[in-house]
C-alpha cells in the first residue's frame, strides 16, 4: 500500500503514460488527448447552429470515458490515497515562495493562492481566471493541449505537435520565470 501512497518516480509513471499511446492506437487508432473532450461536449449539450460544433461527435464518445475516468479516478485517490503530510517541495523553492507569501504545504495548491476568496483581489482574478483563459485559448490556437500534442503527437512523428511542444516548454519556462513572479508580488 505504501508505494501507491508515494509518487511514483518518472521512470515508472512516464513510461505508463507513453503506453497509453500504442494501446488507443491498437484499440481503433484513436488520439490520446483532453481538451477535445470539451468540444465533444458543447457538440452534445449544445443545440446551437454554430459549425464548429456540427459534427459526428458521438464517434468521439469513448473519449468522454475516458475524460470521466480520470476524473473518477482523480476523485478517488484523493480522498483515499492522499498522505497526511505536507507537500514535499524542494528547500531552494521553498525559500522563494516564501518570499511572496506562499507558506502552505499541506494541500496541492498554495491555499493562499487558490482558494474562493482570492478571487476578489487581482492576484487571484489573473492566476485563476485569466490564467485559465489563456490556458483555453492556447489549447484550441495549438489544436490541442500539451497530452495530445506531447505524448500521442510525438510518439508518432507529428512536426505540429513538435513545434507546439517546443512553445509550450518555453512558454512554461518564461512564465515561471518572469510572469509568475510578478503576479505573486501583486
Amino acid at each position: 500500500m505504501d508505494s501507491i501512497l508515494q509518487p511514483w518516480p518518472w521512470y515508472v509513471a512516464g513510461p505508463l503514460i507513453g503506453l497509453m499511446v500504442p494501446l488507443l492506437l491498437l484499440a481503433g487508432n484513436k488520439s490520446f488527448g483532453i481538451s477535445s473532450s470539451l468540444r465533444h461536449i458543447c457538440a452534445a449539450c449544445i443545440p446551437a447552429d454554430i459549425t464548429f460544433f456540427k459534427y459526428d461527435w458521438r464517434k468521439e464518445s469513448w473519449n468522454l470515458f475516458l475524460v470521466g475516468g480520470i476524473f473518477i479516478g482523480g476523485m478517488i485517490a484523493s480522498q483515499l490515497l492522499m498522505s497526511s503530510g505536507s507537500v514535499v517541495v524542494d528547500p531552494r523553492l521553498q525559500k522563494e515562495l516564501t518570499s511572496y507569501g506562499v507558506t502552505d504545504y499541506s494541500n496541492l495548491v498554495p491555499q493562499e493562492l487558490f482558494n474562493i476568496q482570492s478571487l476578489v483581489t487581482i492576484k487571484g482574478f489573473v492566476l485563476m481566471i485569466v490564467g485559465g483563459f489563456f490556458v483555453g485559448f492556447g489549447t484550441r490556437y495549438a489544436g490541442g493541449c500539451t497530452s495530445g500534442h506531447s505524448i500521442m503527437g510525438l510518439s508518432t512523428l507529428q512536426w505540429p505537435s513538435l513545434v507546439a511542444t517546443c512553445c509550450f516548454m518555453l512558454g512554461g519556462i518564461f512564465v515561471a520565470n518572469f510572469i509568475l513572479p510578478l503576479l505573486l508580488q501583486l
